[in-house]
């Protein structure tokens, strides 16, 4: 499944992308799982994307859980707890 992908903030940073498109395994169907899937992508994704560093989710531009379910083209969105202008 191709889904876009957004990075705010100290993550873009990290990152060093504002977006990008990726082509999800059928194992990953979740935001949560995106997430997992994108650092086990290793170097930038590992460390933007840790498992113990407090993140933000949205899917479609409304905030989410882990679990949501993800759907082909949607747009999932990554960004610290607080972000400013």
């Amino acid at each position: 499944m191709r889904v876009q992908i957004r990075y705010f903030a100290s993550v873009r940073e990290i990152v060093g992308l504002s977006q990008e498109s990726h082509d999800l395994p059928e194992t990953v169907r979740t935001v949560g799982q995106a997430r997992d899937w994108l650092r086990a992508q290793g170097g930038r994704y590992a460390l933007a994307l840790a498992a113990g560093k407090p993140l933000r989710m949205a899917c479609n531009q409304v905030m989410c859980e882990g679990d949501t379910p993800l759907s082909p083209g949607c747009e999932v969105a990554f960004f610290p707890p607080v972000t400013g202008g």
